[in-house]
């Protein structure tokens, strides 16, 4: 039986939770993932832990946020003026937004707080900080 190696392509089947038990994505009823593997396509944790796994097996992984989408970086949140953003805007927390950096290069981000005159804009990953559960299916290997 062939097993997965670096360099391979595959098609696997994921649910990822968060440490409560919380559903962040899944892949359930979807077409299955498809990357190839040491090309830095997903996160670290999520490809140690399907090498050597063969078609229809299955594994459970925790990946700390190390091996995910890093610590959340202080430096990654900003507070603005509201006039800073585009004319008419009103953020409420939770409201997505792009800046864009000097080379044109747009990073999401997040408004994490409104105070008067002052928003708080988080462009860390989401899921930065966060230890994460994966429940991986191998599906194919190419």
């Amino acid at each position: 039986m062939s097993t997965i190696k670096n360099g391979d392509t595959v098609k696997v089947h994921y649910t990822g939770t968060l440490e409560g038990g919380e559903v962040f994505d899944s892949s359930v009823n979807r077409d299955p993932l498809q990357f190839t593997l040491g090309q830095g396509q997903l996160i670290p944790g999520f490809e140690k832990a399907i090498i050597g796994l063969g078609v229809g097996e299955s594994t459970t992984t925790n990946i700390p946020s190390a091996e995910a989408y890093g610590d959340k970086n202080p430096e990654m949140v900003v507070t603005v003026e509201k006039s800073q953003l585009p004319e008419g805007m009103e953020p409420e927390v939770g409201m997505q937004l792009q800046l864009n950096q000097p080379d044109g290069q747009a990073i999401p981000c997040q408004v994490t707080d409104v105070e008067g005159e002052q928003v708080t804009i988080d462009a860390n990953h989401p899921l930065a900080g966060q230890d994460l559960t994966f429940n991986i299916e191998v599906v194919e290997i190419a």
